[in-house]
């Protein structure tokens, strides 16, 4: 299984952290071991003190795909699913000035947070119109639609999969809303999909 993560997806948050607006899908990895495991709190690193909640809408792969036609991408997931893509902001920072790959500051043991249960497709509206929020200590803090994307989910499955072959339950990060911002201790983060509770995590 990998994870495949889009970058800069949705407009407000390109603006918020003044970022370039891309004329293609940014796309990086994370290994299977930054999945957080369920009911495990999240640890901060010893070696960031800027770590940020990105909420994001996650896809589960469900069949072998390699240059998937646009039109028949959604035949290539059933379930959604909602993460965190936890970034260690400052280490990003510096890896962004040198021009240097992002893994370090994304793709560390525990970077991934992930929704045990998904939500099948025939539970949801248009996949092009799916509500998603985070609550941090009970405050809203990100709110999203999927509407919102630059890049809707099967636009960038067909994208993906021009450059890696999809497998069955390899999962895809679709892009984070504005609202990022940094994850202290004893923070409570709650993910919310089309109304329903989908995680709940623990900072430490």
């Amino acid at each position: 299984m990998k994870i495949i993560c889009i970058g800069r997806n949705y407009t407000d948050h390109i603006n918020e952290l003044a970022n370039e607006r891309p004329e293609e899908p940014v796309v990086f990895l994370k290994p299977d071991t930054s999945i957080l495991l369920h009911k495990q709190p999240f640890f901060i690193p010893p070696w960031t003190d800027d770590v940020h909640h990105e909420v994001e809408v996650v896809v589960k792969i469900n069949r072998i795909g390699k240059h998937i036609d646009q039109k028949f991408a959604h035949k290539y997931y059933e379930e959604i699913g909602l993460g965190i893509d936890f970034t260690a902001r400052d280490v990003q920072q510096k890896l962004k000035e040198k021009g240097l790959p992002w893994e370090k500051s994304k793709a560390f043991d525990g970077a991934a947070a992930l929704s045990k249960d998904f939500i099948h497709k025939r539970d949801l509206p248009e996949m092009d119109n799916i509500d998603f929020q985070l609550f941090k200590n009970g405050v809203l803090q990100q709110d999203g639609n999927t509407s919102h994307m630059l890049w809707k989910i099967d636009e960038i499955i067909a994208y993906i999969s021009q450059y890696f072959t999809l497998k069955i339950g390899d999962l895809i990060y679709t892009g984070t809303p504005a609202g990022v911002s940094r994850v202290q201790e004893n923070d409570i983060l709650t993910g919310i999909l089309h109304g329903k509770e989908l995680f709940k995590i623990k900072v430490k």
